[in-house]
């Protein structure tokens, strides 16, 4: 059977674009186009559909609504196509906290002539999602941590955020990330004894506005990280799209732009393996979500060093692909739910 795509654009032109580079593929057929989102939640009210391309900015009803309207009633896997500005930035960051899984840039504005060149990424992402479970989009509010008694803790130690730290929090996270780390952030302390680094696979120009987005619903402090940030506790870095990101002996962040790693920058593992000493058995490593494997091997170094290495489960993974490989290698120290994961590095810490 193929995967049943319904296009959602304003343009005609586009609609026809995005039309011919998903029916060129045997295994997916466009049912329908629609041209505004009070058309398209009419049109998913009669037909079957696996994946809904959608466009934001849209008359009539917006994208932002139709994505609501569509988590509520029906929840569908959706791919975005987002305008590279400021504003797109920001709307992409909100869809995906309303449960977008994914989102594809296009490359010059509105109505992009040159769709084509996005064309293999668009169909990967739409096979990638097809047939997952989409869930309700978690409440933004901040949940009390809750230590567990299966895992000892020293006492609690005075912690100042925005003193460099001794302890490091390194999280990778690919499609349906921007979600899962929300969840996580969510529930992290304003005086977590880490420093936290976050590689989230994302293009130039929306890491900047994700960074922002966290810190609006976190207790800890987030930003796009910087050439020279230091690893602080309490404070919460993530990695420029198109740049990799490395920390040095100094705990200092160093982003270059060289070559890709399985056609990522950033990438996960390029972090990862180039942790320095200086943490030694002090991490606490995290994959979440994502398709690849990027992250495994990384994962594998930080439990060489003596580091604690949580996955993210199948139930709760949008894409499992990540989780998967650094389980199946057998360096996953911890195997949880999303909704487990920022207490068990609450409470790991206590034992640093």
């Amino acid at each position: 059977m193929p995967i049943k795509v319904l296009v959602v654009d304003d343009s005609a032109f586009m609609r026809k674009v995005i039309t011919e580079i998903l029916e060129q593929q045997p295994d997916i057929q466009v049912v329908a186009t629609a041209r505004n989102g009070q058309d398209a939640l009419e049109k998913l009210q009669k037909l079957d559909v696996d994946v809904v391309t959608l466009d934001l900015e849209m008359p009539v009803l917006d994208g932002l609504s139709t994505l609501k309207e569509i988590m509520n009633s029906n929840p569908l896997p959706v791919i975005l196509l987002s305008s590279m500005t400021q504003r797109g930035s920001e709307i992409t960051m909100k869809a995906l906290s309303l449960g977008a899984v994914d989102f594809i840039p296009k490359p010059s504005g509105a109505i992009s002539l040159d769709l084509h060149t996005v064309s293999e990424e668009l169909i990967t992402k739409v096979r990638s999602v097809a047939g997952i479970q989409v869930k309700k989009p978690i409440a933004t509010e901040p949940k009390k941590i809750s230590i567990s008694p299966t895992v000892s803790t020293r006492k609690p130690v005075s912690v100042k955020p925005g003193e460099i730290s001794d302890n490091l929090v390194v999280i990778g996270s690919s499609t349906g990330g921007p979600r899962a780390l929300e969840e996580i952030f969510l529930s992290l302390p304003e005086n977590i004894n880490a420093g936290i680094v976050v590689v989230q696979h994302m293009p130039k120009g929306f890491t900047h506005s994700f960074a922002e987005r966290l810190n609006s619903i976190s207790s800890v402090h987030v930003k796009e990280a910087e050439e020279g940030d230091y690893i602080k506790n309490g404070h919460a870095l993530i990695a420029p799209g198109d740049y990799h990101l490395v920390i040095d002996s100094q705990k200092q962040i160093r982003l270059n732009q060289s070559a890709p790693v399985q056609y990522l920058r950033p990438a996960v593992d390029v972090t990862m393996l180039h942790l320095p000493n200086v943490f030694k058995s002090n991490i606490i490593g995290v994959i979440l979500t994502g398709m690849g494997r990027d992250g495994a091997e990384g994962m594998a170094r930080i439990k060489q060093l003596g580091g604690f290495t949580i996955a993210q489960d199948r139930a709760t993974s949008t894409i499992y692909s990540m989780p998967k490989a650094v389980i199946e290698s057998g360096n996953a120290d911890y195997i949880l739910p999303i909704d487990s994961i920022a207490d068990c590095i609450v409470r790991l810490l206590g034992n640093m």
